[in-house]
């Protein structure tokens, strides 16, 4: 059974809705904000892994509690990188996001492996440089592309 003609455009109905609004991935829309989220869930991952890093030195716990958000923030690192390519691909948003997951990625990779084989002296500055990045990345997707807030809101004048 076909549907019928559109009582508002007399033209036939093809089964996909037209809504007039383009596919962009601007702040605000879903896509948006779940990178923001997956951006923000790595970034407290991260923290909470600096938290048990200290932990770790002190009680059999805190190893535990290491080993557990390490994974947790490992997996964090996947999700924002498929977020990032749920929001480029059919939101149209920028690939930016993209690289700056991937990147993130490949030294929560490289973390995972210096932690395994035991190495501080790499694992920790590295560790810190991850908490930095993924940081000032939640800033970049919590305030937008640069100049969006002056474009959206005119200087005042006396």
């Amino acid at each position: 059974m076909t549907p019928g003609p559109n009582p508002v455009t007399a033209k036939p109905v093809t089964g996909t809705p037209v809504t007039g609004a383009p596919a962009t991935a601007r702040p605000g829309t879903a896509f948006h904000r779940t990178v923001r989220a997956a951006v923000a869930l790595q970034t407290l991952a991260l923290f909470f892994q600096a938290g048990t890093a200290g932990a770790l030195l002190v009680s059999s716990r805190g190893a535990l509690l290491h080993d557990v958000g390490s994974r947790v923030m490992y997996g964090a690192s996947m999700l924002y990188v498929v977020a990032a390519v749920v929001a480029w691909r059919p939101g149209g948003g920028s690939p930016r996001p993209i690289a700056y997951a991937s990147g993130l990625l490949v030294l929560a990779s490289v973390q995972v492996a210096l932690g395994v084989a035991h190495l501080p002296a790499f694992h920790v500055p590295l560790g810190v440089a991850m908490v930095v990045l993924s940081t000032l990345d939640l800033a970049r997707t919590l305030t937008g592309p640069a100049g969006t807030r002056a474009r959206e809101e005119p200087p005042r004048t006396a």
